[in-house]
């Protein structure tokens, strides 16, 4: 190995070591990827279902102002990552919190005897169409558009009250 090579080697050595050692933020929230790791593999049921969110599509988006939602049977999902994406739109048939995948109605393949089987694909690599709404889910809706609302408005001085703190 030549100098310049080693030189090299120890720069991004180096790099590596400064980037993985800046000071964290929150001292209650682990850094360590095997806790995190264990955590996410190990997480109970109702841990899963939130972690098992699907991005809303733009029109959603703009109608509920809600960015995300925890995935369920009977909404409706269109493939956006790997080989099942493109621009048919398919139901959910089942969400499996235990393999952290969702089954969609049209995403097949046929194994070797010939029966076809669904493909599972993560929650994340899909997004919502259709909402399947029930009394509960407007709830969570009205909470979270309620909550983005609140968080646009903090921090922010408005006309009125910079003219009263002139006075």
């Amino acid at each position: 190995m030549s100098r310049f090579q080693s030189k090299f080697w120890k720069g991004l050595i180096f790099m590596f070591v400064f980037v993985h050692s800046i000071m964290k933020l929150n001292p209650f929230v682990t850094s360590s990827r095997r806790k995190n790791r264990k955590r996410h593999f190990n997480a109970p049921s109702h841990i899963r279902r939130k972690i098992m969110s699907s991005p809303l599509s733009k029109e959603l988006r703009q109608k509920y102002n809600v960015r995300s939602m925890p995935i369920r049977k009977d909404d409706e999902v269109q493939v956006v990552r790997g080989h099942y994406k493109g621009q048919q739109i398919g139901k959910v048939v089942q969400v499996y919190r235990k393999k952290y995948v969702i089954y969609i109605e049209r995403v097949q393949r046929e194994k070797a005897n010939g029966t076809t089987v669904h493909v599972g694909i993560h929650p994340s690599k899909v997004v919502i169409t259709r909402l399947k709404l029930d009394k509960d889910r407007k709830k969570i809706l009205e909470r979270k558009a309620k909550s983005r609302a609140d968080g646009k408005e903090k921090g922010k001085y408005k006309e009125e009250t910079i003219e009263k703190m002139q006075e």
